[in-house]
């Protein structure tokens, strides 16, 4: 880059709070290997080297996931990671699980940020007014940068309604052109920057309609883009998960476009030397939990992972933990993509805890045939639906106990095929108890008798553990696209 005023930008997306070395998953041929990465100190050497690389020119974002995620997150309600997250040297964020903590907390815990939380999609319900402000504009390298962010829609959709007391989510497209138009005309920026936590699908279908943004940081779907992706001339990356990668894209910046640019999805190796200022933080963070975290409660055959669309290891085993506690005969949880992997030998309790950070309580209900497969339509919809807009769930709900034939295809409504349970066919009136975690997993329009037991899951699953040494959790053919 010799010409025009050169730019690095950093995006590190849907961290979940995984403040230090963890197991990772990687194909590699037809199998998945797992090696250890991630971990903020490691991030923040790099982000040091590139900022070196770059004499200062670098824009840092992220995309959300941040502060929930695991058990020193949600015990301290996010505010364990403030510290860390501020000697990264970040510019701005947006953000999805962040409200789990509820908007008033998520509020204290912006206040205490250095950089700004950007999102042109969340409105006060009594006063119909933007919670944050839309965009920011960063002078960095001789460029004016203006970074506008969209949060995630989905959470006052088909998240717990605590997660969205006293506020609203919109798509934020419709916003999203007058910003840009402000950005352009009145604030006479070089550069337009999207960080975003819509999901790659949304954002593609959002750029398609909105010009005028030249890079999209794009986030919640956990995509491992090698390559940057071209919509029309905006550039799109993501950066997978966990905190086990960084994207940088390099730009040159010529009369207000980009003309030329770079792009590496860098991996945060285990070998990669941590910063030792950011590592002593982490340290100080994890120490209050460190030891009852590091308690083995069991041991497995099988590597956990969420790495798979339609049904995954470890929930495979969080739901036979559900069956065994319950005697239910259907067992379902939400298709989270958060969680990382689990590899075969001893489990700690930390490791359940990164499974379902929230520990919600075990719950009952009873569902017709009928209801099942209304459940099912929605759920799959939600997850392949042709109108990206309409996408708002993580992967395929998790289900044990059933068989369920599907097109991915067909149209909504259309797409189970059948459904089993065992070897029978299920019958439309015909009432099963099903067991589930969160809202999510069933949600509260479906279904009768239904009850929040006293057990929570954390407890069902190391019940488990002790019964089943070592545990096997392999796939088992759940749901079948047909």
């Amino acid at each position: 880059m010799k010409s025009g005023k050169a730019l690095s930008i950093v995006q590190l997306n849907d961290s979940h709070a995984y403040f230090d070395l963890h197991q990772e998953m990687f194909w590699q041929g037809g199998h998945a290997v797992y090696r250890l990465a991630g971990g903020y100190a490691r991030i923040a050497t790099i982000v040091k080297q590139i900022r070196a690389e770059s004499r200062g020119s670098v824009l840092f974002c992220d995309c959300g996931d941040t502060i929930h995620g695991t058990y020193p997150a949600l015990a301290t309600q996010g505010k364990a990671l403030i510290p860390v997250l501020n000697s990264l040297g970040l510019d701005a964020m947006t953000a999805h699980w962040e409200f789990a903590y509820g908007p008033k907390v998520f509020q204290q815990r912006v206040a205490e940020l250095d950089y700004p939380m950007l999102a042109n999609n969340v409105y006060d319900k009594e006063s119909k007014k933007p919670l944050y402000p839309p965009y920011a504009v960063k002078e960095i390298g001789g460029l004016r940068i203006g970074v506008a962010g969209i949060a995630s829609n989905i959470v006052d959709k088909t998240m717990p309604p605590s997660y969205s007391e006293g506020i609203f989510f919109t798509l934020g497209r419709d916003e999203l052109p007058l910003i840009v138009d402000i950005l352009r005309a009145q604030e006479k920026v070089d550069l337009v920057v999207l960080v975003s936590h819509l999901g790659f699908p949304q954002e593609m279908k959002l750029l398609s309609e909105v010009r005028g943004i030249d890079v999209c940081l794009s986030g919640h779907t956990h995509n491992r883009l090698y390559q940057p992706v071209l919509n029309g001339k905006t550039i799109v990356i993501q950066s997978g998960c966990h905190g086990s990668f960084l994207g940088r894209l390099d730009l040159e910046v010529e009369k207000g476009e980009v003309a030329r640019y770079s792009h590496r999805l860098i991996e945060v190796e285990a070998a990669m030397q941590p910063d030792p200022a950011v590592d002593e933080l982490i340290s100080e963070a994890l120490a209050p939990y460190k030891h009852d975290l590091s308690e083995v409660v069991g041991e497995t055959a099988t590597a956990l992972n969420r790495g798979t669309t339609l049904e995954a290891t470890m929930d495979n085993f969080l739901l036979q933990a559900l069956l065994e506690t319950t005697g239910a005969q259907l067992a379902f949880s939400n298709g989270w993509r958060y969680g990382a992997p689990i590899i075969p030998g001893k489990i700690t309790l930390n490791d359940l805890y990164n499974i379902i950070p929230m520990n919600p309580p075990i719950s009952t209900v009873e569902l017709t045939g009928e209801e099942l497969q209304l459940m099912l339509e929605e759920n799959l919809e939600r997850t392949f639906s042709c109108d990206p807009y309409q996408q708002m769930g993580g992967y395929v709900k998790r289900g044990l106990g059933l068989t369920v034939y599907f097109k991915i295809e067909n149209p909504p409504g259309q797409r189970v095929q059948k459904i089993f349970i065992g070897n029978d066919e299920v019958q439309s009136g015909r009432y099963y108890p099903a067991a589930f975690v969160t809202p999510q997993g069933v949600p509260p329009k479906y279904g009768r008798n239904r009850e929040n037991r006293p057990e929570r899951i954390i407890d069902a699953m190391r019940i488990y553990l002790a019964a089943h040494r070592p545990v096997h959790a392999e796939l088992r053919g759940t749901f079948v696209a047909v």
